[in-house]
């Protein structure tokens, strides 16, 4: 059984903080790359950022780029997305996802797409008001 849940999620005023958690069990335990989408009502899923397990290269989306960091703790098999200088457009449904496929690709390759996710978490709601 593959398990992602997320944590963190909340209401904050641009300009503030969250931190975005996700605890991987399961199936999940041996995955490649784990990486962090969001999607707004109406709106494709978009890629924020993902990360490699063994080494911890990562790869961002332009938007978040210097606002946003993603970490990951390999002994408590969870992910971690630390939301700086948070603007009413990072308003959204932030979800985690596990990539199983161990391809050696680099991160800024093939993890921006969806297709390279096998395993999602149910999402938490992320809302910065203006």
């Amino acid at each position: 059984q593959a398990q992602l849940v997320e944590s963190g999620g909340g209401l904050v005023q641009a300009g503030g903080s969250l931190r975005l958690s996700c605890a991987a069990s399961g199936r999940t335990l041996s995955s490649y790359a784990m990486g962090w989408f969001r999607q707004t009502p109406g709106k494709e899923r978009e890629f924020v950022a993902a990360i490699r397990w063994s080494d911890g290269s990562t790869y961002y989306a332009d938007s978040v780029k210097g606002r946003f960091t993603i970490s990951r703790d390999n002994a408590k098999n969870s992910v971690y997305l630390q939301m700086d200088t948070l603007k009413p457009e990072d308003t959204a449904v932030y979800y985690c996802a596990a990539a199983m496929r161990h391809t050696g690709a680099a991160m800024d390759s093939i993890y921006r797409f969806l297709k390279a996710y096998d395993y999602w978490g149910q999402g938490t709601q992320v809302t910065v008001s203006s």
